[in-house]
């Protein structure tokens, strides 16, 4: 009963819109008062600054911070330019490039919103320039953002792992084959419209173009392979390889000679804000781990469930409706933080991979970012487009289907994103 009661609290705090982080703070610390007694509340302060200031949160405001410089060193025009040279001939030439782009971006900022923010500023005013709607450029820009946190590196995987003592390496690269996938799919979307609605190509294929492209584009190429490359070789962790992600990220844009430091400036001031966020949750998310954890909740969830089945596959249909639900109201973050703790006795008492379950997580507040009342990317998207979010959500729910293929494709065939990670690490 006291159980139902604090999260009732905590639901009516949501909804008269309370910060979820206050929220979650104002109802762990009255569950705790109640059973515990105010002698509980010694400790809180310490107990939110040692949740925050894990080593491997640091990665989060460093993949932020890259993004950033990225966008503001010219490297994110150099990118465009090179996709645009390379797949800019196929019909609706510039949506593809954004996907394409987008596909890039991901490997070194890892936030969906950052992402939708800096190439939607270019991208979404060149293609209403060249004939597409607002509805369509909103969306294929909100849906291929997404790809920033299914794609490594993602900071909602770095939260899961967190949250779920797992790997984040390891989730890192079960991300990979679902990314490329779901940007596959999203350019069949892409070009189903394009034939459609007959839009137009950009640029006739030319091989010196690519090449000069290519070659312009080539010290950007480099970012990737030194984040990725270093995770995966094995040389350093997700929270090094976010550090040499900054440094990097800034010999480039040192390179291009091109940095522009009041957009720099504002990106990081945007980033920073972002980061506040996300720490305020985790900070907060301690006090109510530490409450469920002493009412023993996440147990006794476990076990109300397996009463119900012990199917492997009916568990993670459950669970999927239910992140799907929660998609709609709760920010990825909140969502990871919040839940996670309480299903993870779940998942390992039905013999379910933490790294498997993490991915579905992930592709499930994938799908959340682009679903209304709760959906920061798609309003970001709205926001640059200019464009109604229902109109936009009209044309965004064949991309959002896609998303969906992918999720269950990863649910129920865990060997399409998990055979990499068994490659590397088992």
């Amino acid at each position: 009963m006291l159980m139902f009661a604090i999260f009732a609290l905590l639901i009516v705090l949501i909804c008269i819109n309370i910060p979820i982080a206050v929220a979650l703070a104002v109802s762990a610390i009255l569950g705790l008062v109640i059973t515990e007694g105010t002698g509980a509340l010694v400790t809180v302060a310490l107990d939110m600054y040692d949740g925050s200031t894990k080593f491997s949160l640091i990665a989060i405001p460093m993949f932020v911070l890259a993004g950033a410089i990225m966008n503001a060193g010219g490297v994110t025009d150099r990118l465009i330019n090179f996709v645009s040279a390379l797949i800019g001939f196929v019909r609706g030439g510039l949506a593809m490039v954004n996907i394409g782009v987008s596909l890039f971006f991901a490997e070194i900022s890892g936030s969906a919103v950052a992402d939708v923010a800096a190439l939607g500023s270019i991208l979404i005013p060149q293609m209403k320039k060249r004939g597409y709607s607002a509805a369509f450029s909103a969306a294929v820009t909100s849906s291929s953002a997404s790809l920033a946190i299914i794609i490594p590196p993602s900071i909602p995987m770095i939260l899961y792992a967190t949250s779920a003592n797992t790997s984040v390496e390891q989730l890192f690269v079960a991300g990979i084959v679902p990314g490329l996938m779901g940007a596959a799919g999203l350019m069949g979307v892409a070009y189903m419209f394009a034939v459609r609605y007959d839009l137009p190509t950009e640029e006739a294929f030319n091989m010196p173009r690519v090449r000069e492209t290519f070659m312009e584009a080539l010290p950007a190429f480099t970012l990737p392979v030194i984040i990725l490359g270093g995770i995966f070789g094995g040389f350093v962790t997700a929270t090094e390889a976010a550090g040499l992600a900054v440094i990097a990220a800034f010999v480039v844009g040192l390179f291009y000679r091109q940095m522009n430091v009041k957009h720099l400036k504002r990106a990081m001031l945007d980033g920073g804000m972002q980061t506040a966020v996300v720490m305020l949750l985790v900070a907060a998310s301690v006090l109510m781990g530490g409450f469920l954890t002493r009412a023993q909740f996440p147990q006794h969830f476990a076990e109300a469930l397996m009463d119900v089945t012990s199917s492997q596959w009916q568990i993670l249909l459950i669970l999927n409706f239910f992140f799907l639900f929660i998609g709609f109201f709760l920010h990825s973050a909140a969502a990871i933080i919040l839940v996670v703790p309480i299903v993870i006795p779940l998942i390992v008492s039905a013999g379910i991979d933490p790294v498997h379950f993490g991915l579905i997580v992930t592709l499930n507040l994938a799908i959340g970012q682009q679903t209304p009342p709760v959906a920061s990317v798609l309003i970001t998207a709205c926001s640059v487009a200019r464009a109604n979010i229902w109109e936009v959500s009209k044309v965004n729910i064949y991309f959002v289907a896609v998303l969906f293929v992918v999720l269950m494709i990863c649910t129920y065939v865990p060997s399409v994103p998990m055979f990499l990670v068994e490659y590397f690490y088992r």
